[in-house]
């Protein structure tokens, strides 16, 4: 597949205007098993059950996790330990990209692509080196916005970025929370990496590398 991605790309070059918006934990990192695992350990060192916190931190941000699970503790110092967790597991974790993921980002023509996420820049660095995945000049971290995800504020902010407009950019995302972010930004969304569709997905792929030729298509108008 990845030398089919290349010839397409080098072929038609990127089509005016239309760019590709990844979200990255979930969608071109496989980081379930980390997140679980910080989760739970910054759980247990509070006493709480680490199955419960995970549940409610899969869908709110984390200071709204705190206020949920630990109402009574101090929510800085919370996200401060959570932070030390997250940092280490980028340092000695292991990490994984999902099957598909460099041969299209690779195959992508440059400056067509940017990534969107609820993480921080030095932690997507990070897992991006540890597997061999290149980082877009368009990054926009969970620093970059007051509001993240499921707002529509960091895809608006990426299209802003690009100099497009929203309707024409295509959001690639695993989660409910993105793909409502990537929706009230007025964008298409396409889902991955579920066995069934994320509700409100434009389009489904059970798999990232199912999707590949299909998201080199919206950009190059090959095919």
């Amino acid at each position: 597949m990845t030398s089919t991605l290349m010839h397409t790309a080098d072929t038609d070059g990127a089509r005016a205007g239309r760019r590709v918006l990844f979200d990255v934990d979930g969608t071109l990192i496989d980081a379930l098993d980390n997140q679980r695992r910080v989760w739970r350990t910054w759980a247990e060192r509070h006493g709480l059950d680490g199955d419960e916190v995970y549940r409610v931190a899969l869908r709110t941000r984390p200071l709204e996790t705190f206020a949920h699970v630990a109402p009574e503790r101090d929510p800085h110092a919370c996200l401060a330990a959570l932070h030390e967790l997250e940092d280490e597991d980028v340092r000695s974790g292991v990490y994984t990209a999902f099957a598909g993921a460099a041969g299209l980002l690779s195959a992508l023509p440059p400056g067509s692509w940017g990534l969107v996420t609820s993480n921080y820049e030095h932690r997507v660095r990070g897992r991006f080196a540890r597997t061999g995945l290149p980082v877009p000049e368009v990054l926009v971290d969970a620093a970059a916005v007051a509001q993240g995800k499921p707002s529509p504020v960091p895809y608006l902010l990426a299209a802003e970025r690009f100099g497009v407009l929203p309707e024409n950019c295509l959001v690639v995302e695993d989660a409910p929370s993105g793909v409502l972010s990537g929706l009230r930004a007025g964008m298409t969304v396409w889902g991955v990496n579920t066995p069934v569709a994320v509700d409100g997905t434009h389009r489904h792929f059970t798999s990232l590398e199912e999707a590949a030729p299909e998201i080199l298509t919206f950009v190059t108008g090959a095919g």
